[in-house]
Parts: structure tokens; C-alpha cells; sequence
């Protein structure tokens, strides 16, 4: 069994991870990790969610920061302020036993007063959402001249979410910087273009998707009904486990928000995240959602990117989506950081071929449940 140490990492950094409980690399972090603390050098790297991929670039970033150096050295690109938050809480906690080293973490929907006050301290590293950063950027509120490292993070989330034009401008300012890293579950065409245009043509390439693209912890079933038979269904699986949580996902925001008060009036203590939230309201969503006064989600996929809430058992597709890579993202919400979980999508009969899609594409299995009479 490969420890971190092994990896090349410094005992200070292996001892912080060990005490958080994190002692054996996962896949993603045994094969990247080694790599980056080599030389420098441009990566893509192809991994679900859920399976480490924090630590697979964070650690290797934090060897190479300098404290004693007050400037912005590392730059981390990520969809949502929720992942943002996520990722400095995580670098912060890998740097319990280290020389201190300063993360600030930039996002819209916040006063940006604020961020440029904080980012007035000495700063080492910016974990931003690509639109707040540019903000930033033109506000002189950051430099990032001296920048060594560029990571994105969830690379095809930020771009189904409107990002492309923000990356484009983000990689050009920073075409001097020699470890480009570009973590993503899926490649759309999109991606590619990104990759071919800012990144060098000997990228080291880890696909490790191909072996694996959806987290092998899940199981992943569906069941057949009627459209109308769709909430006394979800109300039987729900009634069935009082104790589990987890995410219910539609397609558009108006199916979100009438699902959500289909399940308030039968007593479910849940709410919606959909496009339209304000962004206080979306963290009102968020904080009752992870402190379990909500028991479910019902979401819509692109609010609900970069939501990641420990101890999650499953997630119901009650409308499927029309994309893999939906899919990958929606599935991935459960099932992490070791723990089992189950992605159960509610389905008419005409949409089994989409499930026969999902298997032949994602290299997954379904099983299929009947309803409980």
C-alpha cells in the first residue's frame, strides 16, 4: 500500500493529511501527484468527482509555494463559490504543520469591497471563480505577474456554466506560467479547444476516466414507472430510509421549484437551488442543505455544480438528463470519499434506451428495480 510519503511529499504536509484521516493515495492522487513534483510541466488530467482530486493537485501546488515570498504564486479556477470555499478550507487544513501559507478564496455574488480588502494581506494562493477574478484583475486588487501555477479545477463544469470567454482571457494573461493544470470528469469539444490553444503540446495526458468514469462506489439502478406515478414513487423511497439524504435532480428550474413544494406539503424538509437564486439565498439553501435541517436537495444541474456534502446516500435523477456527462456530474454527488452510495433514476419505459446509452458510454452497469406494492 503507497503512502503519501512515498509520493515525495514532506513530512510536515504527510502528517497533516494522516491527522484529517487521509493516509492512502487514491488513484487520481498516486499517479499525479509524483509527476508534478518532479519537473515543470502543463497536465490534463481526466477524473470523476469525489475521488481526491483536491488533494492530487493541492499538495504538489503547497511544495512548491515559497511563504517567505509575498506575492501571488498559485492561481486555482473553479465553477462555484461553494467549490472555491472548498478547496482553501482543504489547502488550509494540508498546511496545519508548514511555514504559513496564505489562501484567499474569490467568488461573485459577494461584495467585492470585502475581497479586496483581504486580498491586501500577503496572499500565496487564489481559489476564484473566473468571472470575480477578472473583476479583480482590472481593479489592480491582484497581480498576477508573479504567478507560477494556473489550475482548473472541474474545467468542464466552469465551461457548461458560460466561463469560456473568462478562461480565455484568464490563460492569456498567464501564457508566461509553466505549470498549466487542467483537471475535468468529462472532454467535450469545448475542453479540447481550451487545451489546444493555452496548453503545451507535451502535456503529460492522465486519463484515468477511461479505466473508471464514474465512481466505481455507486450503484447505479432505475425503475420504470408512469410520469404520474413518478411522486407517490419518490414519496415510497423517501418514506422507506427516513435517516438517508441526498439529492433529487430535474431538468429545468420550474420542474425543480414544483417538485420542491410537491415534497414541502408532504412534509419533506427540503428545498430548491436553481438558476435563478440569488446568491444569499442559494447559501441559505446551502447551510440548511449541510446542516441537515434539509433533508433532501432538489436541483437543477448546473446549480447544483460544485455542491459537495459529506455523508450524502444517494441521489434520484426524477427527470434524466439528456448528457453523459449530466450524468457523471449528478451520480458523483454521492459515493464520496470512500463511502458507497446509490443513483436511482425514476424513468419511463421509452427512456430505457437512454439507459442502455449511459452503460455502453460510461462503462457502468444498472440494475433495475420494481416498485414495492
Amino acid at each position: 500500500m503507497e503512502n503519501f510519503k512515498n509520493l515525495g511529499l514532506r513530512k510536515n504536509i504527510v502528517k497533516a493529511i494522516a491527522e484529517i484521516g487521509i493516509e492512502t493515495p487514491t488513484e487520481v492522487q498516486a499517479e499525479v501527484i509524483p509527476f508534478l513534483m518532479q519537473s515543470n510541466s502543463d497536465i490534463v488530467a481526466q477524473a470523476q468527482t469525489g475521488t481526491g482530486k483536491t488533494a492530487a493537485f493541492g499538495l504538489p501546488l503547497l511544495e512548491r509555494i515559497n511563504p517567505k515570498l509575498n506575492v501571488v504564486q498559485g492561481l486555482i479556477l473553479c465553477p462555484t463559490r461553494e467549490l472555491g470555499q472548498q478547496i482553501a478550507k482543504q489547502l488550509f487544513k494540508f498546511t496545519k504543520y508548514t511555514d504559513k501559507i496564505f489562501v484567499e478564496s474569490v467568488f461573485g455574488g459577494a461584495q467585492i469591497e470585502k475581497q479586496i480588502s483581504s486580498l491586501r494581506r500577503p496572499t500565496h494562493i487564489i481559489v476564484a471563480t473566473p468571472g470575480r477574478l477578472i473583476d479583480l484583475i482590472k481593479r489592480k486588487a491582484v497581480d498576477i505577474r508573479k504567478v507560477q501555477t494556473v489550475i482548473l479545477d472541474e474545467a468542464d463544469e466552469m465551461m457548461s456554466m458560460g466561463f469560456k470567454k473568462e478562461l480565455d482571457e484568464i490563460l492569456t494573461q498567464t501564457s508566461f506560467v509553466e505549470n498549466k493544470w487542467l483537471f475535468s470528469a468529462t472532454m467535450p469539444p469545448s475542453i479540447k479547444q481550451i487545451i489546444k490553444t493555452h496548453l503545451s503540446p507535451s502535456a503529460k495526458f492522465f486519463q484515468l476516466s477511461k479505466r473508471n468514469v464514474v465512481n466505481k462506489n455507486i450503484d447505479h439502478q432505475f425503475l420504470i414507472c408512469d410520469e404520474k406515478e413518478k411522486f407517490a414513487i419518490l414519496m415510497q423511497i423517501l418514506g422507506s430510509d427516513k435517516d438517508s439524504r441526498g439529492v433529487i435532480f430535474c431538468k429545468t428550474k420550474n420542474a425543480a421549484q414544483t417538485l420542491a413544494k410537491q415534497l414541502i406539503a408532504k412534509n419533506i424538509a427540503t428545498d430548491a437551488i436553481q438558476g435563478d437564486l440569488k446568491q444569499k439565498d442559494r447559501d441559505k439553501v446551502m447551510r440548511a442543505f449541510k446542516n441537515g435541517t434539509h433533508r433532501v436537495l432538489v436541483a437543477t444541474d448546473l446549480a447544483a455544480r460544485g455542491i459537495d456534502v459529506e455523508g450524502l446516500n444517494f441521489v434520484i435523477h426524477y427527470q434524466l438528463p439528456d448528457k453523459e456527462e449530466y450524468y457523471t456530474h449528478r451520480s458523483g454527488r454521492t459515493a464520496r470519499a470512500g463511502n458507497r452510495g446509490v443513483s436511482l433514476a425514476l424513468i419511463e419505459s421509452k427512456e430505457v434506451k437512454q439507459i442502455r446509452y449511459f452503460e455502453k458510454n460510461l462503462k457502468i452497469s444498472f440494475k433495475q428495480i420494481r416498485r414495492k406494492k
